[in-house]
């Protein structure tokens, strides 16, 4: 490496090096990297709410699969899944009814608030979505779903329209939000995951949206 390089990184704070390099001629120098570079050091560390986002994805469907499965098996306390037809959950996840009903039976709490399919909410979104597979039949197929896996103790359902445009999952201290985008479909919709690091946060707004939708849902029939 070139003396006169580390030279103008060192005098000139704009021009630092990527980070392994920073950490590189750290080492050599016997230094901290934020000593030599601090402001690249600061842009790189979250403050203040940005701490909680721990991924961002510009599409659901770009979140990994395993990110789920992960979030799935490791709650522990409480599960929720607010998503208006939570449809996809069916066809992604294998075995996900043994697996929600093993984690209800060791006393974690399996909560899914879908949308009416018969209210009128969910049929303007279908005239909205105009597709073949319609958003009522995605919450029976959701339905049908849990009503086979019988009355499993510490699973429960309510019926919700006020999470049209914005899907909830929380997995314990963990949370994938998706905002629903004009007529998009929600696997085209962003997702933000999300980790609760302190009280009225990020993670916290959107658990006590759900958790208010919740209070005042309707028995699932």
């Amino acid at each position: 490496m070139a003396p006169k390089t580390v030279e103008r990184w060192v005098l000139d704070e704009s021009r630092a090096p990527y980070p392994v390099t920073r950490e590189d001629v750290a080492r050599a120098l016997g230094v901290k990297a934020d000593m030599l570079w601090p402001r690249a050091v600061r842009d790189v560390i979250k403050t203040g709410a940005e701490r909680e986002i721990v991924s961002a994805y510009p599409y659901r469907n770009a979140c990994p699969t395993s990110v789920w499965a992960r979030l799935i098996d490791e709650a522990s306390t409480s599960i929720v899944f607010a998503g208006y037809t939570n449809y996809f959950l069916w066809q992604e996840h294998p075995r996900l009814a043994d697996r929600l009903k093993a984690k209800a039976s060791a006393g974690c709490t399996v909560r899914f608030l879908l949308g009416d399919p018969d209210s009128d909410v969910t049929r303007r979104r279908e005239e909205i979505e105009g597709v073949p597979l319609t958003v009522g039949t995605r919450i029976r197929i959701t339905l049908d779903a849990l009503q086979r896996m019988g009355d499993a103790p510490g699973i429960d359902v309510r019926f919700s329209d006020g999470h049209i445009a914005l899907s909830v999952f929380s997995f314990d201290d963990e949370m994938l939000v998706t905002p629903h985008l004009s007529s998009l479909l929600g696997h085209e919709s962003p997702m933000l995951h999300l980790r609760r690091l302190g009280d009225d946060g990020l993670f916290d707004r959107f658990a006590g949206h759900v958790a208010a939708l919740w209070e005042g849902g309707r028995a699932a029939e």
